[in-house]
Parts: structure tokens; sequence; C-alpha cells
């Protein structure tokens, strides 16, 4: 298992392939001394009769892992059944405005949101008496579903909202949901728009599905604003639907250099937009670098996050997960991700969808 980033992710066998030989320099060093560090730190905690999670916790602090967490036993069951399209939660999508502003982009039918009144529209303000303003969509997520301790069914979240001059609060109970990873509406004859909020498990095949059902003379503009990442495998096999073979990144891991490539065989004569933002994370920004250095899509919207490393998950003495970054991925223009983000070829803000759809007319009209 690995992970680019935000959530973890496998990359099969099939997808992998070496581009040198295993190398034994700083990084592999530097990452396998972490592990190292974190699996003592948690042992000796346990042999005291102390907390090995907590001690890893701090080991992993320690460590300047930007990106390195540790999950309870408990949790990582949870991280893990959130990537097999099952999660406990309110049933909303929220994505972060230009000025920090937390909006709700959908909420999902028959889920506790929906049976609240809160609309695609409503500012979100705060969850539980937090205000969320300036927080990253992953952190507004985190909050709604909860931690391990406080995320079970039934669980109560007070959420703080605004629909024009009106404010009000409301307490939902969570419940259990399945996600809806990819959206397709047609606003236009000729246009398709395909939204994937999450690289969960069978993404890129339902992305594959919806290309074929479109109108053959339709464009695609490929909706990845608020996508926190999710199975780096999900996010090379959407790649493949649009591309015929070829590079889709590099990443070490522990020094070892390999790379991600497409499947031959993909739509690359539809025109494409690629809509991001600056919660369009790690396995989102992945597939977007691709599409973008391979000059098959139009990238538009704002810069994206900037995740883009690679975490291996290491099980610890008492079942919980510690998961280190052990290296990181590039564009196949050798660009790095990690704290940088991609910058689209135009701006765009809250008309992004608009000028999207102008765009894709005219790349229809070009080809």
């Amino acid at each position: 298992m690995l992970a680019a980033g935000a959530v973890t992710g496998s990359l099969p066998g099939h997808h992998e392939r070496k581009t040198e030989s295993r190398q034994t320099g700083p990084t592999a060093a530097v990452a396998g001394g972490r592990d190292e560090d974190v699996r003592r730190a948690a042992a000796e905690a346990m042999a005291d009769g102390k907390s090995p999670l907590q001690a890893a916790e701090r080991a992993v602090s320690r460590s300047g892992d930007r990106w390195g967490a540790v999950y309870s036993r408990g949790e990582y069951e949870e991280f893990q059944e959130s990537l097999d399209g099952r999660y406990t939660g309110v049933g909303l999508r929220a994505r972060r405005e230009r000025d920090g502003r937390i909006e709700v982009t959908r909420v999902r039918a028959g889920s506790p949101a929906a049976a609240a009144g809160i609309r695609a529209g409503d500012r979100l303000r705060s969850v539980d008496g937090r205000k969320v303003d300036g927080l990253s969509v992953t952190e507004v997520v985190s909050l709604l579903r909860g931690d391990a301790e406080h995320a079970s069914v039934g669980s109560a979240v007070t959420l703080g909202l605004q629909r024009g001059t009106r404010t009000w609060s409301t307490t939902l109970r969570r419940a259990r949901l399945s996600t809806e990873p990819v959206t397709v509406r047609h606003p236009a004859s000729d246009v398709t728009v395909i939204e994937i909020s999450a690289f969960t498990k069978g993404v890129g095949d339902e992305v594959r599905s919806a290309v074929r059902r479109s109108p053959p003379a339709s464009g695609i503009i490929l909706d990845l604003r608020g996508n926190s990442g999710g199975l780096v495998a999900e996010a090379v096999t959407t790649a493949s639907v649009f591309l015929d073979g070829g590079l889709v990144a590099t990443y070490d891991v522990d020094g070892e250099q390999r790379a991600l490539h497409a499947d031959p065989g993909g739509d690359t004569t539809r025109p494409l937009v690629a809509l991001v933002d600056g919660g369009t994370m790690s396995a989102a920004e992945l597939l977007t670098g691709a599409l973008q250095d391979r000059g098959r899509a139009v990238v538009m919207g704002s810069r994206t996050f900037g995740k883009g490393s690679v975490q291996m998950p290491s099980r610890l003495p008492d079942g919980s997960v510690a998961e280190l970054t052990v290296g990181h991925y590039r564009t196949p223009g050798g660009h790095a991700v990690d704290g940088r983000g991609i910058i689209p070829d135009l701006e765009a803000g809250s008309d992004a969808m608009e000028r999207a759809e102008t765009v894709l007319t005219g790349l229809g009209a070009s080809s």
C-alpha cells in the first residue's frame, strides 16, 4: 500500500515499472531510520505499560515528517473502508472558495444533511463550534466525520451554517453512507461534465464508462476541484481513459526510482478541460500533472494544494498503523508537486465552469 498524499493508495504491479535499480542512498536511509525509530518507541512504550499509539505519535512528530501520521486500529479500518466507498458522516460535499470560506457543493439524497434541509450553496461556518474558514477541505471533512472515538453511527455533530443573510445551527446524527465519487451531467449536447470527488475503488472504470456513454461529439470537463486524493491506481486508470499509454508519473520509494504508465487505447481525440483548485490534492494532482504535461487537457482554475509525497503504512505492535513518507512523485515533465502544487494553464475562480465550457467549445472548433 502506498499513499500519494492525503489517502492511502495501492500501486499494483501492472502499473509499476522500474526505471532504475534499487538505490541505498540518503532517502532510503532516512526513511528506514524513521520507521525503526517509530517502531522502537511503540515497542518500548508497550513493554512499559504505556500507550504505544501516543509514543508513536511523538516519534513521528519529532521526525519532522510533514505528512507522517499514526492511526489507531479502528481509525485505520475506517480509513480503509472509506477507500472502498463507505464512510460514516452526514452526507455533505464542500469546497474551499478563494477567500477561504467553505461552501457546500452537494448534499447526498437521503442523508442526515438532506433531512436537515441543507442545500448546495450554503456556507459552512463551523463544526462543533470550531470555525472552518481557512481550513483545507480535508480538514473540514475530518471534522464532519469525527475522530475514531466520536465518529460512530448515531453520534452527534453540530454545524453552523449561513444562507444569504440567515445564519443558524443544526445538530445532525452521523449515518453509514456510501460514497458517490463520480457524478456525470450534460449541461449541453456537446458537453459532458464528470466530477470526481475522490479516487476510491472502481472510480477509473466509472469514468471510462461515463466517457463511453457520452455523446460521440461531446467534449469532457473533468472536475477535480475539492478532490482530496485517494487510490493512486485509480488515478492511473483514469489517466488511461484519456491517454494512449505512456508515462503518468515517476516516484521514488526509499530511493528506488519507479514509474507509472497509462494503459494503451484511451480516448485521445475528445476535447478535454480539467478543473482544479486549492482542494485538489495528491492523486488528483498526479492525474492533473499527467494530463497537463502530456498536452492532453487544458487545466483551469487555481493552483492545486501541493501534496506529492508517498507514504507507506507500517503495522505497530498494538495493531495501530504508522504512515511515513518514503518519497515523492513527479509529473511526466519532471515537475515536483509537493509543496508547490500545479499551476493551471488558465486562471479561473467562481466562473470556472462557465469558462471551461467556453474553452471546450473552442477546443472542439479547432479539432
